[in-house]
Parts: structure tokens; sequence; C-alpha cells
């Protein structure tokens, strides 16, 4: 199995301190670096009022510059709101910087403000992601193309220079519902599947994902993205990062995100209710052996652990460099 991890930088309530959370990230991913994990993910949001920092391919140079093997990469770009070819471009700009460190992870989105950040109708984003996911493909062939859609005509483009990484850096999709896992399939190299599912729907959207893949004459590359916490004790785990994770899906249950609309009041919104079989959290051994059982039951062998959450800012710095370390010696060599 391979790790890592997916930071969400923010400073609630306000955006405060935020060049202070970019170094904790930048210390973190370095930590991770030594800790053997594979690589540091990163998100996007707009107007987020806790100041969630908007552009990760930024974040994401900034630590390939303060590491040397660990990969960077985004889960997700929001890839509606952006035009295919500057984001074409600036994906080769980090692929060079980094030595082939990068990984491109797009989702559609689901946050109105997000669309109305860019003046973009949240109503065309199926049809504009697939649309950018061709061109972005053809501008990192080098070739010459010419691209007529609903959405974007390009005539005789070639970009240069071309990809640091051959053929091109990996393009992941991230999603949590069964048309965009074999949407995945049909025209990415890779799914990760979103962190808040449970088991069960996670074996769902595997199974779709590596069906779709198989279809269209690919190797599967399937990573879950998982809500975790390691500690010396699952009291201690629960006590440090339950109330981290549930203010993030109590964000999520208020803006309609499907894996929560079966409950009806926020008060639902609880580890009790929610913990099993949809954390990966305790001591180090319950731990390994969650990984090992998410692992058979669905096929991921990678995993992007989400220790940092933008809604309640924590765990702590602190908090989430002893959960690395300890990932580190009692996990990770258990889970190769």
């Amino acid at each position: 199995m391979k790790f890592g991890i997916y930071s969400s930088i923010a400073d609630p309530p306000a955006g405060e301190n935020l060049a202070l959370r970019v170094d904790e990230v930048v210390a973190e991913a370095k930590l991770a670096e030594r800790a053997g994990f594979d690589s540091c993910f990163f998100g996007e949001h707009h107007q987020d009022r806790d100041g969630f920092l908007p552009s990760p391919l930024i974040v994401s140079a900034a630590v390939a510059a303060q590491t040397t093997t660990l990969n960077l990469g985004t889960s997700v770009i929001l890839l509606p709101l952006h035009h295919p070819v500057r984001l074409a471009e600036d994906v080769i700009t980090l692929d060079i910087v980094s030595r082939g460190r990068f990984i491109l992870g797009v989702g559609l989105g689901y946050q109105p403000v997000d669309f109305r950040t860019f003046d973009i109708a949240i109503e065309q984003r199926v049809s504009r992601f697939e649309e950018e996911i061709e061109i972005i493909r053809q501008c990192w062939s080098g070739e010459r193309f010419s691209f007529s859609g609903e959405h974007f005509n390009l005539d005789d483009l070639t970009i240069t220079p071309k990809p640091y990484s051959e053929p091109a850096p990996p393009l992941w999709i991230g999603a949590s519902r069964t048309p965009g896992a074999r949407r995945a399939g049909r025209i990415a190299d890779g799914f990760v599947a979103g962190p808040s599912t449970d088991l069960e729907n996670t074996i769902a959207l595997a199974n779709a994902y590596q069906r779709a893949a198989e279809d269209a004459g690919k190797e599967p590359v399937l990573c879950l993205m998982r809500d975790a916490w390691v500690a010396p004790t699952r009291a201690e785990a629960e006590r440090v990062y339950g109330p981290e994770v549930m203010d993030a899906y109590k964000y999520y249950w208020r803006n309609g995100l499907n894996e929560f609309r079966q409950y009806t009041e926020e008060s639902q919104i609880n580890i009790d209710n929610l913990g099993t079989d949809r954390l990966i959290l305790g001591e180090p051994q319950e731990v390994v052996d969650e990984f090992h059982r998410w692992k058979e039951a669905t096929g991921a062998d990678y995993f992007l652990l989400r220790l940092r959450h933008a809604h309640s800012g924590g765990p702590p710095h602190e908090r989430i460099m002893d959960a690395i370390q300890l990932l580190g010696e009692e996990v990770i060599p258990h889970c190769q």
C-alpha cells in the first residue's frame, strides 16, 4: 500500500493566520516524506470565510521546493472553473519544477458559491469537465491540434514545453457518486473515492470504477481518501480527531452532500452514528487492521489520509505531527 496526506489549508473562523498554517503544512509534508509517505495533496474552494486557500498548484509548488521525493497532487482542482489550456500549462510548469512529482486530480465541484465566483453555470459542469479533460490531454501531447466543442473552440495550438513526466503527469478524477467513478474509469488515469462515503458505498464506487477502467482497456489505479487518525489509544484518537471530522460532516450535511441526506437533524451527525465503516482511527494495530480490511474489500492500494480539516481548523499542528510520526513508525511498515 501507498499512503498520502491531504491537507485543507484554512484558519477558521476568519482566515487570519494563513501564513502560519502554510508553514505548518509544509512542515507536515516534510515529516511525511521522512516517515515514508508517498504524497501530499491539496484542494480548492473559493470565498470560504475561513480563508481556504484557493490555489492548490501554488501550494504544491511551495511544498515541492522543500521536498525531494514526495509526490504532490490536487484532490481536487475544480476543473469546470478553469480554462483547460491555462491549467495544462500550469501543470506542465509544476511537473518540470518538481521533476515529475505531480498528480493532477480534478473534480466537478458541488458548491454553488465556487461557480458563482467565476460566473460559470453549475448546470454546465459535466459537459465542461469532459471537454476540458480532452483538451488537457491534447495540450500535454505536444502535438498540433484544434478543438471544437460546446464550451471551447481552439484552433491550431501546439503547447510547449512538453511535460517532464513521460508521457504526461497522471490525471486522476475524484468523485463520491457512481457516474463520477465510471467517468474516471473511462477517461482518467486513476480514481479518488471521496472521504465521507461509508465502506458499502465505497465498495460500490470501486467496483463501478474498476469495471469502467477495464472496459476502456486501462489498468485501474484506485485511491481511497479517508478520514483517518492514529494515537496511542483509541480513546485518544476519538478525543483528538472526532470533533474535527464531525465538524466537517456537519458542514457537508448543511450543504446537502449526498452521503448525509439520510439524516434529518444535525444532532444525528456524531461519531456514534457515523464512525463505524467510515472512519479509520484508533491505536496503531487497529488502524493497520482497518487498512487491510478496506484494501481487501475494495482492491485499493493507495490511501490518502485527511488529517487536517478546513472547517474546524484542527486537529492542532502538533497533534498532526504526532500522528504522521506514529503512522510512519507503526502503521505504514505493516501495510506493505
